[in-house]
């Protein structure tokens, strides 16, 4: 029978299999039956375009959920971008007033982003202010170092998947006459994803689009679109809005909406991202995608309570989705509501997303929904389940449960755990400070505290403990200028306000 059936399959047109196994998403397969149609015609036109789309959907990514920020894209960006903005209108600047979470009770990440609820592009990444402080974060999946380029991401996604072709690449793209292919429409739109998704050649993207779109007279909004895609990966950002405002007025698409908020953000304008996205709504009410970029934009801008209004919003219409359901249990939890918080994620957990970060997070619910018998049951199961991008953070945790029993010396053993996890948790290093200034050591409580200040520098934690330190010891001129370094990152911190008083007051006396 096996025979008979491999003798069948030989005998089915091979075009037919083709079809068959690119709907089935069995891409190698499809290319294999292609290469033998076009063994027999090299001029078959169908063949050619279907193993074009089977090579582009093998390396596709959804450009509008990616978020990278490189070293070169962030220090060499010639936009001009105000430098002191209103605070609520930047991702520089975000809001303090109403509806926002203090940094006090809010942690931030090592860029000075506060820490989400769920990892998404662009959650850790943030705008490095100098080349010095983009080099010195450490680069691990936990931290927030930009890649070095995204570009540079990009070239090496085609460079793998030219190597799936022994005899070079499909198609010489130098080769080809844009003006030939970009008349025919069908043809022209394949080869343009070929081009832009799997050989990342952007030049010739570019080109084959402006050929197109003058071939239809300025009438297709898709070629606009695909206009506006490229100048955005290039960084001409007012080029790109120019094209997609133009295909938003003669074919509103989600996408165009998506990628117009990202062109504003990238010019740090989410006020205006925000608008674009509302727009949006109004031509399709109810789109998931559109609501959870709002969303996002707000989080980001430490607006929660309009945050949560439009993930609560989702939930209604998406009762599964996952980023809304541990953004809203993550808001709960640090709004001192941690047993509406546990129902979020153990609602998490009945949906089947049993890792690590979910008993971490059931943890620290149970810990201070004084759930004791739970807690250390869920912190176990947590680090049996982590990777080492996740261990740091847990024993982190658990150091604190263990200060809650007043047992300093397994704080210390977990804190340094955490270290040997991740060295560059710059919490575990400011709290293993505090630790030895409450035991005397002070020699090494300035080497922790130094280290929590160098690798977190948009904490304000590590500069007010290592200030109140040098202020006991009389070292005045220190504890001075860490403390003026406190309340830039954190303006609102009272201990912190009132050492800068009275070190004024005193230098003012001299």
């Amino acid at each position: 029978i096996l025979l008979l059936n491999r003798s069948l399959m030989d005998s089915v047109d091979p075009m037919f299999m083709a079809l068959l196994k690119f709907r089935k998403r069995q891409f190698d397969q499809c290319c294999t039956y292609c290469e033998k149609v076009l063994n027999k015609n090299a001029y078959d036109q169908g063949a050619w375009i279907l193993k074009a789309r089977a090579l582009t959907d093998q390396v596709y990514v959804d450009e509008a959920e990616i978020d990278d920020e490189g070293i070169a894209e962030a220090l060499l960006d010639d936009n001009a971008v105000a430098s002191v903005s209103r605070p609520g209108t930047s991702f520089n600047a975000p809001g303090t007033g109403v509806g926002t979470i203090s940094k006090g009770i809010r942690p931030t990440s090592q860029s000075g982003r506060a820490v989400t609820g769920f990892a998404r592009p662009g959650t850790e990444s943030g705008r490095p202010g100098t080349m010095e402080q983009a080099l010195r974060t450490a680069r691990t999946a936990r931290s927030a170092r930009p890649v070095s380029t995204t570009s540079g991401r990009y070239v090496r996604l085609g460079t793998a998947s030219m190597l799936s072709s022994p005899d070079g690449p499909f198609i010489n793209i130098p080769r080809l006459n844009f003006n030939k292919y970009g008349a025919d429409q069908n043809l022209a739109k394949s080869l343009f994803l070929y081009i832009y998704h799997h050989e990342n050649d952007l030049k010739n993207a570019v080109e084959l689009a402006a050929v197109a779109t003058q071939a239809t007279s300025f009438s297709d909004w898709w070629w606009k679109a695909q206009l506006g895609k490229c100048y955005l990966r290039m960084g001409l950002f007012r080029d790109a809005e120019k094209q997609l405002k133009s295909a938003e007025k003669m074919q509103p698409m989600v996408d165009i909406y998506l990628f117009m908020s990202k062109v504003y953000c990238k010019l740090d304008q989410p006020l205006a991202a925000i608008e674009v996205l509302k727009q949006g709504l109004q031509h399709f009410p109810d789109e998931v995608f559109l609501l959870t970029n709002i969303a996002r934009i707000y989080d980001l801008l430490n607006n929660l309570e309009e945050s949560q209004k439009f993930y609560q919003q989702i939930l209604r219409l998406d009762s599964v989705h996952v980023e809304s359901i541990a953004s809203i249990a993550t808001y709960h939890f640090y709004t001192d509501q941690p047993e509406v918080a546990l129902r979020y994620f153990r609602r998490l957990l009945q949906m089947g997303v049993s890792n690590a970060e979910i008993f971490n997070n059931l943890g620290l619910c149970c810990f201070y929904a004084q759930q004791w018998d739970l807690t250390l049951g869920c912190f176990e199961r947590a680090v049996s389940m982590a990777q080492d991008a996740e261990l740091g953070d847990i024993w982190y945790n658990i150091a604190h449960v263990a200060l809650s029993i007043s047992d300093l010396s397994l704080a210390c053993d977990c804190l340094k755990l955490a270290l040997a996890a991740n060295s560059d948790h710059a919490e575990a290093y400011n709290n293993l400070g505090v630790l030895e200034i409450k035991r005397g050591n002070f020699a090494d409580a300035r080497a922790f505290l130094q280290a929590a200040m160098s690798l977190g520098e948009a904490m304000y934690e590590p500069y007010y403990n290592y200030a109140a330190m040098s202020d006991q010891s009389g070292d005045l001129q220190s504890s001075f200028n860490s403390v003026k370094k406190a309340v830039q990152n954190f303006s609102d911190h009272i201990s912190s306000k009132q050492l800068l008083d009275q070190l004024s007051k005193h230098f003012a006396m001299l």
